[in-house]
C-alpha cells in the first residue's frame, strides 16, 4: 500500500469534499485528507488514494461518501462556548421572548443551533432557558414554550448527541459546576443529562449547501464557528438563506472571533458586553410571513 496523497489524488479529493459538504481543503491541509483517510484504503486493501477516489466514484456508495465526510469533518465544540452569547441570550433575548409569548404571539419560540456536532450548543441552549426560567421564578412559561433544532451533516456526532452521555474529558471543557450538578447525574465515568433537557433539543442531518426551506423560519439562529471551513462564495449563499429564515426581528448569532463585514446588507448589528449579534432587516422579503 502507498500511503502518500499525490497531487492528482488531493485535487480530486479536494473537489470531491466540497461538492458533497462545502468544506474547503486548502493546499497546506493536504495532510488532513491524507492522514483522516488512510484507514479507508487498510479497511479496502487499497494500494493508493486515487483507487479510493475511482471506488467512490464508481460504486456511488452513500453510506461510504458519508464516512468520508465523517473523517474530514472538524466536530469542535464545548459548553456555553465564549461565554458573552449566554449573555446576550439571558440578558437580551429572553425578556423579548418572554414578553412576545405573554403577549400571545402564537406558535413557539424556535432556535437552530446549525452544525451542532455532538451537541454541547444545543443543549447549553436548552439549560440556558430552562435556569434563567427558574431563577427569575417564572412559572407561566416553561421550555416548552420554544422549540430548539439542532442539526450536522455527520449521522455519527447526531447519534451521539442524542444520547446525552459525556465523558469526564467532555465535561471539563466549559461546563461550570453548578449546571453539572443541576443537570447532570454521573454513572460511573460517564455524566448523564437531565431527560427533560434532553428531549427539548430535535436532532436532524442537514447538509447546509441544501435548501433551507423545509426547516422553517426561526426567531434566533445559532451559526457559529462554521463559515470558516466554506468558501466565500459558499458562505454568503448560506447567511443569505439564513437571513430569509429569519422571522421578523429574528437575531443571528456568530462566533466571537468570527469577522462579518458585509452584515449591514441584512442585518442591524447590535452590541453587549463586548458581544455582536445581528437582528435582520424587516425588509428582507420572506420574513414578513410570520410576525
Amino acid at each position: 500500500m502507498n500511503g502518500h496523497l499525490s497531487s492528482q489524488a488531493f485535487q480530486l479529493f479536494q473537489k470531491y469534499i466540497e461538492e458533497h459538504c462545502g468544506i474547503v481543503i486548502r493546499d497546506e491541509k493536504a495532510y488532513l485528507i491524507e492522514s483522516r483517510l488512510s484507514k479507508f484504503l487498510i479497511r479496502f486493501g487499497l494500494s493508493s488514494f486515487d483507487e479510493l477516489y475511482n471506488m467512490l466514484r464508481q460504486q456511488k456508495q452513500a453510506a461510504l461518501t458519508e464516512e468520508i465526510i465523517d473523517a474530514i469533518t472538524t466536530n469542535e465544540t464545548l459548553w456555553f462556548r465564549d461565554k458573552t452569547p449566554w449573555e446576550v441570550l439571558e440578558d437580551q433575548l429572553l425578556p423579548r421572548y418572554i414578553a412576545a409569548i405573554r403577549q400571545g404571539m402564537g406558535g413557539k419560540i424556535r432556535i437552530w443551533s446549525a452544525a451542532c456536532a455532538t451537541g454541547q450548543e444545543p443543549y447549553s441552549i436548552a439549560m440556558c432557558i430552562d435556569r434563567y426560567l427558574l431563577r427569575h421564578g417564572i412559572a407561566d412559561i416553561t421550555l416548552n414554550h420554544f422549540e430548539i433544532v439542532a442539526t450536522d451533516i455527520s449521522h455519527t456526532v447526531l447519534q451521539l448527541a442524542k444520547l446525552g452521555k459525556y465523558d469526564n474529558i467532555t465535561m471539563a471543557r466549559g461546563m461550570t459546576l453548578d449546571y453539572r450538578e443541576q443537570y447532570f447525574r454521573q454513572e460511573g465515568r460517564t455524566w448523564l443529562l437531565d431527560e427533560r433537557i434532553k428531549n427539548s433539543v430535535q436532532f436532524r442531518q442537514f447538509n447546509l449547501q441544501n435548501s433551507f426551506i423545509g426547516l422553517g423560519f426561526f426567531d434566533l439562529i445559532f451559526f457559529r464557528y462554521v463559515a470558516i471551513y466554506f468558501s466565500e462564495a459558499l458562505k454568503k449563499e448560506i447567511i443569505k438563506k439564513i437571513t430569509n429564515s429569519l422571522t421578523k426581528e429574528g437575531v443571528l448569532i456568530l462566533g466571537n472571533s468570527e469577522v462579518f463585514l458585509d452584515y449591514n446588507e441584512y442585518f442591524e448589528a447590535e452590541y453587549y458586553k463586548n458581544a455582536n449579534f445581528y437582528t435582520v432587516r424587516g425588509g428582507c422579503y420572506e420574513n414578513i410571513i410570520r410576525r
